[in-house]
């Protein structure tokens, strides 16, 4: 048996067990990564506790030299994916939000497959953190206020750009020549964004208008829905609304601004040497080149 000085080495079971509680700072969510039982993954922490003196997390703060351990644990394992993913590759796993994955995405993924017809692309729909590894995430779009895994590969892909959007219907026979005007307005919001209509007047130097939404909805895509039958005005990312408001179902009377919020791409790395990886990093960021800059002012239409 292999030997560290004078002890036995410990399982590369034990020493996953190690760092998924030291990743998490949680017993409980490193055994449910691993898919095992909370004591398993404690018999397993005790056991290195006692060979190596190095606390692991499952109750407090590692020890520093249990974090020195997860780290360069984490490092290996991640080694070990890069390795099996050079010799037996699977598809790609893209991950964005469901409304940027309805309204942006896959109305372009066609064009994707076009150009790369032997490039695999699974989706996944998820606005919040990823673990690479155990969500066997590849390449996710997030928004700038989403903190990324350490070892992230980023590239920017552009500021977003935000505004009031409604149905022409809705607009007819309204008084919304001012942004003060929307205080008599029916307004829409999300559940994941509530304080859309405080960043949009900020961003406008409008400071604080006080603008407080009667009706919000889970996600942009329904948002975006809702106003363009007419429910009300809603502020929305102009990529997300980019159909509606070249369909002319959506308008915008005052135009967009860009926000405070900017996308990033986030690439894992033991996927970011693939030539599939990078023909999709390439089409993204020319997608975002063409669709996500400023928008044409003949898409913020005014009053008809």
């Amino acid at each position: 048996m292999s030997q560290l000085g004078n002890q036995p080495l410990p399982s590369l079971v034990a020493l996953r067990a190690f760092e998924a509680t030291a990743r998490h700072r949680s017993m409980t969510r490193a055994a449910e990564e691993l898919c095992v039982t909370h004591g398993a993954v404690s018999r397993h922490i005790k056991a290195l506790e006692a060979t190596l003196g190095a606390r692991g997390g499952g109750a407090s703060e590692p020890t520093p030299e249990g974090q020195r351990l997860a780290e360069g644990l984490s490092t290996a394992f991640g080694l070990i994916h890069a390795t099996l993913d050079r010799l037996r590759p699977g598809p790609l796993t893209l991950s964005c939000s469901a409304s940027i994955m309805l309204c942006w995405l896959i109305p372009r993924m066609a064009g994707f497959h076009r150009r790369n017809p032997d490039v695999q692309v699974e989706l996944n729909m998820n606005y919040d953190k990823v673990d690479f590894s155990r969500d066997n995430i590849s390449v996710a779009i997030r928004s700038s206020t989403i903190v990324p895994p350490r070892d992230a590969i980023i590239r920017e892909l552009g500021t977003e750009w935000i505004g009031p959007v409604c149905s022409p219907d809705y607009l007819a026979g309204r008084d919304l020549t001012a942004p003060e005007d929307l205080g008599s307005a029916h307004l829409l919001s999300t559940n994941t964004r509530p304080e859309a209509w405080r960043d949009w007047a900020q961003a406008t130097g409008n400071g604080d208008l006080g603008l407080k939404a009667q009706r919000s909805f889970e996600h942009f895509y329904l948002l975006i829905q809702a106003a363009a039958c007419g429910l009300g005005v809603a502020v929305v990312p102009h990529m997300l609304a980019l159909s509606e408001l070249q369909s002319g179902r959506l308008i915008a009377p005052f135009g967009f601004v860009p926000g405070g919020r900017h996308l990033r791409m986030w690439i894992a790395p033991q996927v970011a040497f693939r030539s599939d990886l990078r023909a999709l990093e390439s089409w993204l960021l020319g997608e975002m080149r063409s669709f996500g800059r400023p928008p044409d002012p003949a898409l913020a239409a005014v009053r008809p």
